[in-house]
């Protein structure tokens, strides 16, 4: 029977304690394929302005299309003929719809930033905490002091 060192048995410990603390979300694990997040998740403000940027295009799109969608309802309004009461119908259930969507994307612009610049400050405030944590508690040297050099 092989007796293993203490230092040895505890360093194997902590290796294997330190393997298993790490917090990744499955989601943001690589894809073999090259696709999906790094291995890190990180919160950056250019992606947040981004996403916002880019619902706020939706909205200019969206509101484009109503336009021109009104345009095209003017010359529809025939009275008496069924097909134009039912395309009259469907096209006020589209613009309500539609002016809907515009109003949510507008109200999510804002959000989107805040929670961006949120999740940034955040990140920079928890690595701020364990530095001063790091610096104030440092590890124990190894068991055995300082080895001389050998």
């Amino acid at each position: 029977m092989s007796m293993t060192s203490f230092d040895a048995e505890w360093a194997g410990l902590k290796q294997g304690t330190a393997a298993g603390t790490e917090m990744r979300l499955a989601s943001a694990a690589p894809d073999p394929g090259g696709g999906g997040g790094s291995e890190d998740l990180k919160s950056d403000m250019a992606v947040w302005k981004k996403g916002s940027e880019d619902v706020g295009e939706l909205v200019t799109a969206i509101k484009k299309a109503l336009t021109e969608f009104e345009s095209g309802q003017k010359g529809a309004a025939v009275t008496g003929v069924e097909s134009a009461t039912a395309q009259g119908e469907l096209y006020t259930s589209w613009k309500t719809y539609l002016d809907s969507l515009v109003g949510k994307c507008t109200t999510l612009q804002g959000p989107m930033i805040s929670a961006g610049k949120g999740q940034v400050s955040n990140d920079e405030t928890m690595r701020g905490e364990f530095a001063r944590m790091s610096a104030t508690y440092k590890d124990t040297p190894a068991t055995g002091g300082n080895n001389g050099g050998r």
